[in-house]
């Protein structure tokens, strides 16, 4: 049986305490320049065909590249889905925000809601629902754990909205018939938070429109025909599940990507030896202990989870041009964060590793001079925020950590920034702070008493693959001390 669960937010979340002002006053309306609608995946990296994978079959993301400013160098804040996603959602860095882990039950400490650290902060949509603005939300914006937490509210932000829909489809319901590399886990009566561990399904039952993702598709459609309707302006966010694993889609879109077409990464000497370990950290045993066939099929399923994806947000695109919304709104599309598939020998996220902290950015704003062209400037998550309120013409708050990109969407060439920052945590191996600039990446990883044990320096344009670290090399030793200089204030930031 399919659950589609819909629903306005009518009470905050008792956690917070009493309601501050600010949250229950709205300010002064205004009339945004434009709509927005912000389109975000669920762990997608930029295997995507307008970034040069031409295996790749994601037609609508392309399209939308060509209408839009496409950002070769963009880069979340922290390689996990609620560090990262309270990051954007508020304009600040992980450290700001004290969201450094996921809320699950074997996180110890157990991460807090953002909330706890900074109550008194507005969120991006809450920005526009201060104003007057229609703030909705459909799918995944904050953190949801998947798939237990498909169809739930979990760790939304009361404030953030006016309304949510929590869809809730056959790839949720028919968990028993997924395929994992851990026995057992999906099974009837197991934990159905097994969201951490490789698993796929292609589903040979349903229709594309029975999956959690193409219901939030039909009913984001929904909401774009009431704001036309109502001549309403609106804030519409829609986050998509796909393609986190479980990769679940309809079995077409895995007849797509053959696995005896499917060439597996080549692994360095480090990433066999792995001589820095919290480097590798986010490695898990199961997955290190693959065959090669099985790699070829996860990999499979993770592009037709992804091509899957993409068919639905083609729906939600195609009905904003079709109502005549296109010309009045800004499209926001982009992941919490990159994904490994196999490459240094990893699986998933959580790592420092380019491929891990690299994100698919592309803004659509209607009139911009780079519409249609690519940019090498370096981007942030946290840049989300201040770019949304200057094309709208809203009040950002001035304690925002990111930059507007707004100068680059009229000139593809200019910069706002030159050094992209992220992070990860390592509980008591310590943590990692690396920064993106130039060709360079460079990582350092501490202690849990917060001592540089280890640093890596990445060549990105020769040594793409990232296999020769050169921290060591004398060579390069005022490039490692200027970029470390760059990293202390992102670490020492409260």
């Amino acid at each position: 049986m399919l659950v589609l669960m819909l629903g306005v937010f009518l009470a905050p979340l008792a956690t917070f305490g009493q309601s501050p002002v600010w949250a229950t006053t709205p300010a002064a309306p205004i009339k945004p320049k434009f709509n927005v609608l912000f389109l975000i995946a669920d762990d997608l990296n930029c295997d995507l065909g307008c970034y040069g994978v031409k295996e790749m079959i994601t037609p609508n993301i392309d399209k939308l590249a060509a209408r839009g400013v496409k950002f070769e160098r963009a880069y979340c804040q922290f390689p996990l889905c609620s560090p990262s996603r309270s990051s954007f959602l508020t304009g600040r860095r992980p450290n700001v925000t004290g969201v450094l882990l996921n809320p699950s039950a074997g996180n110890t400490p157990v991460s807090p809601h953002f909330r706890e650290k900074i109550p008194a902060t507005i969120t991006l949509p809450q920005l526009f629902k201060r104003h007057g603005i229609f703030a909705a939300r459909v799918g995944k914006l904050y953190h949801y754990g998947v798939p237990a937490d498909i169809g739930t509210s979990s760790l939304d932000d009361y404030y953030s909205w006016d309304q949510v829909v929590n869809p809730r489809g056959r790839d949720r319901e028919e968990q028993e018939k997924i395929f994992s590399i851990q026995p057992n886990v999906t099974a009837p009566g197991a934990s159905s938070q097994f969201g951490g561990t490789l698993s796929w399904l292609a589903d040979d039952e349903g229709e594309d429109i029975d999956h959690t993702d193409g219901i939030g598709a039909t009913e984001a459609i929904r909401l774009l025909e009431r704001f036309k309707r109502e001549s309403r302006p609106f804030f519409l966010a829609v986050g998509f599940y796909r393609p986190h694993t479980p990769y679940v889609a309809p079995k077409h879109f895995f007849d797509l990507y053959p696995t005896k077409q499917i060439t597996l990464p080549p692994l360095s000497d480090d990433d066999r030896a792995r001589p820095i370990a919290p480097a590798w950290g986010s490695s898990q045993a199961a997955q290190d202990k693959l065959t090669d066939d099985v790699r070829r099929q996860a990999i499979q399923a993770y592009h037709a989870a992804t091509s899957f994806m993409d068919a639905q947000l083609g729906r939600v695109v195609d009905s904003l041009d079709r109502l005549g919304l296109g010309k009045d709104t800004v499209i926001v599309f982009t992941s919490d964060h990159g994904y490994h598939l196999g490459d240094h020998g990893l699986w998933q996220k959580q790592s420092l590793f380019e491929r891990s902290a690299r994100v698919p950015l592309i803004i659509s704003a209607p009139g911009a001079k780079g519409n249609g062209r690519a940019t090498p400037a370096l981007a942030e998550m946290v840049d989300v925020y201040p770019t949304l309120a200057a094309l709208t013409g809203l009040p950002a708050p001035d304690y925002l950590d990111g930059k507007s990109l707004h100068p680059i969407l009229d000139d593809p060439a200019a910069t706002v920034k030159s050094a992209a920052f992220s992070q990860v945590r390592r509980g008591n191996q310590g943590d990692g702070y690396s920064v993106r600039s130039g060709p360079w990446r460079y990582t350092e990883w501490t202690d849990a008493g917060g001592k540089l044990t280890a640093a890596q320096l990445f060549d990105e344009v020769a040594d793409p693959r990232e296999a020769k670290n050169l921290a060591a090399d004398p060579a390069h030793a005022a490039t490692v001390k200027e970029l470390a200089a760059l990293l202390g204030p992102i670490r020492a930031q409260k």
